[in-house]
């Protein structure tokens, strides 16, 4: 079973829009014929985003259409207006009597340089082409879409080290005993810190002029003092460009709130994986999203195993996604 066949068992399908010479571009995540449930939790604190809020347990809107990411920092959140038109043409989003308003939460990653043009920035036709061009089948990883921009490692600037190249990612996760119970994820690597495979070991990050990883991480942990206050200043500018986006999804209807704790609990995935992760010069975001009960169910909770059970997939699936949007890059 392939990680495609599973995303179109849940009901998902993706798409990516290119700009190769501005080195930007947007990954857009949506139903296939209707909305879906979705809960996030932000790790980083440089985020950019937009209806974040109506992922909260709380909100009055029940039900997402589609999820955006993007490059082009604050700027390519104007991409989304291109999905919004697509859902409008087709009458998907919430309902409000005249019409609908589609629920389109959408978050950004900075690719604005190295790579390609600062004025390059997603557009809101190039999130319509590709959310009209989203497939469940053969879905593109590495420099595609929201990880046309990306790259990992950009700490290594406290030690005049080179970044390398992040990207897009896929990953799944199938439970051994129950196969109805599984779960698909979905990351755009664009990190302060390096990435680590299943051992440990890193696999792209930032290099030195030997070509050896410095492990950002340990750097970070030098040049911080015994107060806890970074002890390094002012950090240069290409150590403020970054962002992880990530979505978990998983096989079974769940409330926003078990979503949510969900979310939290897949997190495990990003800490093991980049390191460091959600520092104060990332934008990290982590969506968790499952799909609306079917009309007629009976309510009966899921069972708390269950939970367990989803969560750990749900982890083990971002895992394998941030390892393969480098490996992939």
């Amino acid at each position: 079973m392939t990680t495609q066949s599973l995303w179109e068992q849940l009901g998902f399908a993706i798409g990516h829009a290119t700009d190769l010479e501005g080195a930007t571009g947007c990954t857009v995540l949506r139903g296939i014929s209707g909305p879906f449930r979705c809960a996030a939790v932000r790790i980083g604190h440089a985020t950019a985003s937009r209806e974040l809020e109506t992922c909260a347990p709380d909100h009055l809107v029940d039900r997402t259409d589609a999820i955006v990411f993007t490059g082009g920092s604050a700027y390519g959140l104007d991409a989304t207006a291109g999905v919004m038109q697509w859902m409008e043409e087709r009458q998907r989003g919430f309902a409000v009597g005249a019409g609908v308003v589609p629920i389109v939460p959408a978050v950004s990653l900075f690719d604005l340089a190295p790579l390609g043009r600062f004025d390059a920035r997603p557009t809101a036709h190039m999130a319509y082409a590709a959310c009209d061009g989203a497939v469940t089948h053969h879905i593109a990883e590495g420099s595609v879409g929201a990880g046309t921009g990306a790259m990992v490692g950009r700490g290594g600037a406290l030690v005049h080290a080179a970044p390398m190249k992040g990207g897009v990612g896929l990953g799944d996760a199938v439970s051994a005993n129950t196969p109805a119970l599984f779960s698909v994820a979905i990351a755009a690597v664009n990190a302060f810190g390096d990435v680590r495979d299943a051992a440990g070991a890193i696999i792209a990050g930032a290099r030195g002029a030997d070509g050896q990883f410095v492990d950002v991480a340990h750097h970070v942990a030098a040049m911080t003092n015994a107060e806890g206050s970074d002890a390094f200043g002012a950090p240069p500018p290409s150590m403020r460009t970054n962002t992880t986006l990530a979505c978990v999804a998983v096989s079974v209807p769940l409330h926003k709130i078990e979503l949510q704790r969900l979310a939290e609990q897949a997190v495990r995935a990003m800490r093991a994986r980049i390191t460091p992760c959600g520092t104060r010069y990332d934008g990290d975001v982590l969506f968790a999203i499952a799909p609306l009960p079917d009309e007629g169910a009976d309510g009966t909770p899921t069972p708390a195993a269950h939970h367990a059970m989803l969560a750990q997939l749900a982890t083990d699936a971002l895992a394998t996604a941030i390892e393969r949007a480098v490996r992939t890059a």
